[in-house]
């Protein structure tokens, strides 16, 4: 199976973020076609969750997995690393005081 473009996955994931009003932004914009995308989650309360796309080798399936999680400066620290690794990785941040961050609907994997 074919897989998409990140840029095409980042502008499908903004839309169904929009179509539920939470506000989310590009932070790190990463390479177009092959780079990997990080999201935080930041719940407006001083804490954040921050997730990446893994792969799961028992099922052979895509699934967002917990990166980090806590103080906003520490999700934040972890950012700082990962891109200090990766110059080509994305990084989403969504704003949503209810913890809704849409990855675990069919589709976002």
């Amino acid at each position: 199976m074919a897989r998409l473009t990140a840029r095409f996955w980042v502008d499908a994931y903004l839309a169904r973020l929009r179509l539920q009003d939470i506000p989310a932004f590009v932070v790190a914009h990463g390479d177009d076609t092959g780079g990997a995308v990080l999201v935080k989650l930041a719940t407006l309360d001083g804490r954040a969750v921050l997730f990446q796309r893994s792969f799961d080798l028992m099922s052979g399936e895509r699934k967002w997995v917990e990166l980090a999680a806590g103080d906003e400066g520490e999700v934040d620290a972890t950012v700082t690393r990962q891109r200090s690794f990766d110059p080509d990785l994305w990084v989403i941040e969504v704003e949503d005081r209810a913890g809704r961050h849409l990855l675990d609907e069919p589709g976002l994997a």
